[in-house]
């Protein structure tokens, strides 16, 4: 059997997926149990919580939990879609569909002229590494939507503007996807779609920005890459402790202030340095857009003061697009995301313990994953300078008008 352009059909890539997908959902189902806390208590517990008070017409203006933008709201409201399952299995069922909703979409780009199934692969591959929690947070269904928005790319700029936007609105780091378009298109319909949405909720639900100030009191997460400090500073007699606060394990404490705002310098740092790559890059190749919104996704996680394991979800779909492109070359840093993935699965939930006792398992895990999700971003935005500014793409030699003169006989 043959399927679009050509391609045979991908026997292989669908059972892997299949596969992959059913031992996942036996696991949020709790047939089979990974050691540690339950990841799906999010769902049961905190999701269908929030659940109960959005369908109200409000958001949760006194849960200090509640930390995402306005259109999160709909993502923990879709269950009710599935009126006929129980909230945690209507949630488990349409994660699942996101997640072939991203699959389909790397399938459909991998065959396509100068594309290659890579991209694909490491989505079937690498979301697994992860364990459950992948289907017991909402974060697979804003990677979908940010994986369209690259996928529509420079062809639809207007598209993938007003995809951005809206995932934005749905957990804010989406807009990040715009760190590599040039066209103003794109950015216009991010605003317009992004500030249309916000202004419905705002208008229609209280406390649609309440979140806002329930970011200010947070400590250090303590699988962050500036908790490694207070990991290693308990063995020598700090003083601080490891709390739940703000809905994640954190430190509190003395100097927490400080890593904290070193993290916040760090991850200004990184702004800086994509502001000064946009100034300096030459003329963009297809795959370009990809991966200036691997990079600054992986810069702006690596840097921040919460490194959450579904944080790891975004890199993935992302990373996948990038090597959609056979000219990209993000290969080995997805590679390094891969491995900080299967990394991330043994520190939560399997060892979560260890992590926050900081013996020298946690640790040790800590500094294999965050290590490498350091050096992967510093890889790839070596790349992307090196591809984009030291070589830049060739400009054509001639206009079109000339082109033009050239063949009039």
């Amino acid at each position: 059997m043959t399927g679009a352009r050509g391609a045979g059909f991908p026997y292989g890539l669908l059972g892997a997926w299949g596969l992959t997908r059913l031992v996942l959902l036996l696991f949020v189902l709790r047939v089979f149990v990974l050691p540690g806390p339950d990841v799906t208590s999010d769902v049961s517990v905190i999701y269908q919580g929030w659940y109960e008070i959005l369908r109200t017409g409000t958001f949760p203006l006194d849960d200090v939990t509640w930390q995402y933008p306005p259109a999160a709201a709909l993502a923990i409201l879709s269950p009710g879609l599935l009126p006929f399952l129980d909230y945690p299995s209507a949630f488990f069922v349409l994660a699942v569909l996101a997640d072939l909703v991203v699959f389909a979409l790397l399938r459909y780009a991998g065959v396509r002229p100068g594309r290659t199934l890579r991209g694909a692969w490491v989505w079937v591959a690498g979301l697994p590494l992860l364990g459950p929690t992948v289907y017991a947070r909402y974060d697979v269904m804003v990677t979908a939507v940010a994986v369209a928005a690259l996928l529509a790319g420079a062809r639809h700029p207007r598209v993938m503007g007003a995809l951005a936007g809206f995932g934005a609105l749905l957990k804010v780091w989406p807009v990040l996807l715009l760190a590599g378009a040039v066209k103003r298109r794109a950015w216009t319909a991010a605003a317009v779609t992004g500030g249309g949405i916000a202004l419905l909720f705002w208008a229609a639900m209280p406390g649609a920005f309440s979140f806002l100030a329930f970011q200010r009191g947070r400590g250090t997460e303590v699988e962050s890459l500036g908790s490694l400090v207070f990991h290693v500073a308990r063995h020598f007699g700090w003083s601080g402790q490891v709390l739940l606060n703000y809905g994640s394990v954190e430190f509190l404490g003395p100097y927490v202030d400080v890593v904290s705002a070193a993290a916040l310098t760090l991850t200004a740092a990184a702004l800086g340095w994509l502001l000064l790559w946009r100034l300096r890059h030459g003329r963009p190749r297809s795959h370009t857009l990809a991966d200036a919104a691997f990079v600054a996704v992986l810069m702006f996680t690596a840097t921040s003061r919460v490194i959450s394991p579904q944080y790891m979800v975004w890199l993935v779909g992302i990373g996948a697009v990038c090597l959609c492109f056979r000219g990209s070359r993000m290969g080995l840093p997805v590679a390094m995301v891969l491995g900080a993935c299967a990394a991330t699965v043994l520190e939560f939930p399997v060892w979560f313990s260890h992590v926050v006792i900081s013996d020298w398992l946690g640790v040790t895990l800590l500094l294999a994953r965050d290590g490498l999700l350091v050096a992967a971003a510093l890889l790839a935005a070596r790349e992307l300078w090196w591809g984009t500014v030291t070589h830049p793409a060739p400009t054509l030699p001639a206009q079109a008008s000339r082109t033009r003169e050239t063949l009039t006989p």
